[in-house]
């Protein structure tokens, strides 16, 4: 199969995975915020986020190390499945011991100690799911990763409905819904890739070690990561409050629709960097991929900012939908994490995951003095601003550290340009959005401007969109 065959049957395989989960959960981000307070929201948004940073550290990056050598060593994915879920089993046990001495500490908050013990549930849960997830995807098994995918999003979705709207069970019922769905997708995917029987197989010593330093060697990059797209919410809930964490937190599900995107390119792109990291040309072939990703994520921003205001009323209720004017920075964010993720994966193809350290390293660094700065300037919207800044660091950093294993033939001067253009789009949206009542004709103005973006955008990179409609063009033909 040829790389770029490849490339756009994963893509569609992950197209219908996350359109289809995102979309239902995206439907119950109304519900959250009518049935939940902010101050559960933060509490559940601070949970969420604290595991993005425990499974891959605790696990060492197992997950990923199951995805980088299971496309290599296609032969012993039952060696690579022993090894992965020995470190996760092994992490669920620190986070145990952990969780339990602290409930034993803090006698005296009953809801303390309750947060606790349902984080082991939740952590055992997410660390088993996300493994399963990576190890099937790179097992090439992308079926039964998008079945467990789907799977998860349709159990939350009952399971939502069930506890939150039936029994009332509020936080509690919310988390419960994860951990019930992280569950059932996880022993679905194990009966599926044929876990049993892999698992049972010899281990490979030495494949056992090789994959325990790939990991170690990108915690750095993983912790960093993990900086970058949470220490935010820690700085709001200790400097601000619950209240403040809750309205962050739901902040980031409208970026979260621009995330769909990116995840779709990333899980694709990540197996095809593996295979094709050493062809001669992959200047070229990743360099084309990136531009095309790049007008993707631009004009997807674009268009986010011109429905902005209307998807806020939507999705947040009662006191949430305030939150919107922190939305912009935090959509721009995520355009430089996705081009620095894309980065990443060329170097990780190449198991230089300390290039990536540096480069998510630094970023982290600005992101935490930053905070500590903005948020007593400007309160939670200092936050997204310096999630926005240290992304664009760490993006920077990435582009250039990337050029020692591959010469992107990229046009920059365009790229730069499209920048500055989302740049002024997201400051306008906030400005004339926020005063509609001040100022005439703001609103008009507004989506004036971000239609004018959303066009100007799409004919700087119509080359890129054409290309796109003649290799599905030519794809369906093939088929038919």
């Amino acid at each position: 199969m040829s790389r770029s065959r490849y490339l756009l049957k994963n893509m569609s395989l992950f197209t219908i995975s996350n359109m289809a989960s995102k979309i239902l959960v995206f439907l119950l981000v109304p519900l959250y915020t009518n049935v939940l307070s902010e101050a559960d929201y933060g509490v559940a948004d601070v949970m969420q986020t604290t595991l993005l940073l425990l499974v891959p550290f605790l696990s060492m990056n197992a997950g990923e190390a199951a995805l980088r050598y299971g496309i290599e060593c296609s032969d012993k994915r039952g060696s690579i499945l022993r090894s992965g879920m020995r470190h996760v089993l092994r992490s669920v046990g620190l986070v145990a011991a952990g969780c339990v001495s602290l409930s034993l500490i803090f006698t005296g908050r009953p809801e303390l100690r309750g947060y606790f013990l349902v984080f082991i549930l939740l952590y055992a849960a997410d660390a088993v799911y996300e493994f399963m997830l990576l190890y099937t995807q790179g097992s090439e098994k992308v079926e039964i990763m998008i079945s467990g995918s789907i799977c998860c999003t349709f159990v939350t979705v009952i399971s939502n409905i069930v506890l939150l709207l039936v029994f009332k069970a509020g936080l509690y019922g919310y988390l419960f819904s994860q951990i019930a769905a992280f569950c059932i997708s996880s022993v679905l995917m194990f009966v599926l890739v044929g876990g049993g029987k892999l698992i049972k197989s010899s281990e490979d010593a030495g494949l056992k070690d090789e994959m325990t330093v790939y990991g170690r060697g990108m915690l750095l990059y993983s912790t960093a990561s993990w900086a970058n797209n949470a220490i935010d919410r820690y700085f709001i809930l200790f400097m601000l409050g619950a209240v403040q964490n809750g309205l962050y937190g739901v902040a980031y599900k409208i970026p979260a629709i621009l995330m769909v995107c990116q995840r779709i390119f990333a899980q694709s792109f990540q197996m095809s960097a593996t295979k094709e990291y050493r062809e001669e040309d992959s200047g070229r072939f990743f360099g084309e991929l990136y531009e095309l990703y790049n007008a993707v994520m631009l004009v997807g921003c674009a268009m986010i900012l011109l429905c902005l205001k209307p998807l806020a009323y939507f999705m947040f209720r009662k006191g949430f939908y305030g939150a919107w004017i922190m939305v912009p920075p935090l959509l721009i964010s995520v355009i430089f994490g996705a081009l620095e993720g894309y980065l990443g994966s060329i170097c990780l193809a190449h198991k230089d995951g300390k290039s990536m350290g540096i480069a998510t390293g630094v970023g982290a660094l600005v992101n935490i003095i930053l905070n500590f700065v903005a948020i007593r300037m400007f309160g939670a919207m200092g936050a997204a601003f310096a999630t926005m800044i240290s992304y664009f660091t760490m993006f920077a950093i990435a582009r250039y550290l990337t050029g020692k294993h591959v010469a992107l033939e990229v046009n920059i001067i365009r790229n730069a340009i499209g920048y500055v253009l989302i740049l002024l789009a997201g400051g306008l949206t906030m400005y004339l959005g926020s005063r509609g009542e001040d100022m005439k004709g703001a609103a008009a103005m507004m989506y004036a401007a971000d239609a004018l973006t959303v066009a100007v955008l799409a004919l700087m990179y119509r080359k890129q969109f054409a290309y796109v409609v003649r290799r599905i063009t030519k794809r369906g033909s093939a088929e038919g």
